[in-house]
């Protein structure tokens, strides 16, 4: 039986206008993604993959071409399409607990074993009523995943999740999510702008032309189980997007193993 395809994205055109200019930022782009799927999108700054991601979350929704996630066209967000910022955005005065409790729909509010069960996924069940001004900024990125699945989403949309992390804890952060997708089966999209990150998580990375943002390649990354930062794998992945992404440039590109 064939799988689903969660995600169907076709000619999707969007156009900034503050009235006076127009941008665009994306140019007719086709994608799909299949449910339970990993899935990189990486591009240059302004190509417009984090606008790609609001669109597919219901973020933004004044755009022209078709979006549909789970079979339904896009028109708002949900709680079948979980969000992971950069920016965790906890609220300050809240605990860690009582962050994800916000966010629950009313009938889980008062659920603990289910907060439990998502602090434990992350591994965070010692700091259920730490404030986030004591976590590092690794925790409260675990809390802020903590907080989206608990919602038991569809999809989880990642937008730079570890991009202002130092590189040991965003090494971390990227085994614990794949251990995350393994165990909850949940369909993820990560836009990044780390190459190594978006061939190491990504079944597929999709690799985005400058502005106006069109999908120029896609490609699959079979890196095995477990997947390895290291072997010939991962490095005739890695080559093959840089190689891409300097040629589209026209620098000099050098590649040592």
């Amino acid at each position: 039986m064939a799988v689903e395809n969660i995600v169907e994205i076709k000619h999707l055109t969007k156009v900034f206008n503050d009235g006076k200019n127009e941008v665009k930022a994306l140019e007719d782009i086709g994608l799909e993604i299949k449910e339970g799927s990993f899935t990189s999108i990486i591009g240059g700054s302004g190509c417009g993959k984090s606008t790609m991601l609001r669109i597919i979350g219901g973020l933004d929704t004044e755009y022209t071409g078709e979006v549909l996630v789970n079979g339904s066209k896009v028109t708002a967000p949900s709680r079948e399409k979980g969000f992971v910022f950069q920016d965790h955005r906890l609220l300050p005065w809240l605990t860690v607990k009582e962050n994800i409790r916000f966010s629950l729909p009313k009938e889980q509010k008062k659920n603990d074993a289910l907060i439990k069960e998502y602090l434990a996924l992350v591994g965070l069940s010692d700091f259920e009523n730490s404030l986030p001004k004591q976590l590092s900024g690794g925790m409260a990125q675990r809390v802020a995943i903590a907080r989206a699945l608990a919602n038991k989403p569809k999809i989880l949309l990642l937008d730079e999740p570890f991009g202002a992390l130092d590189a040991i804890t965003k090494v971390n952060l990227q085994e614990e999510l794949l251990k995350i997708w393994q165990k909850e089966k949940i369909t993820m999209v990560i836009v990044t702008h780390d190459i190594d990150e978006a061939v190491y998580l990504g079944e597929n990375v999709v690799v985005m032309t400058p502005r106006p943002g069109r999908i120029k390649q896609i490609y699959k990354t079979d890196l095995g189980t477990p997947r390895l930062r290291t072997g010939s794998l991962f490095a005739k992945a890695r080559e093959d997007i840089y190689k891409e992404f300097f040629k589209e440039a026209e620098i000099p590109f050098t590649y040592n193993i």
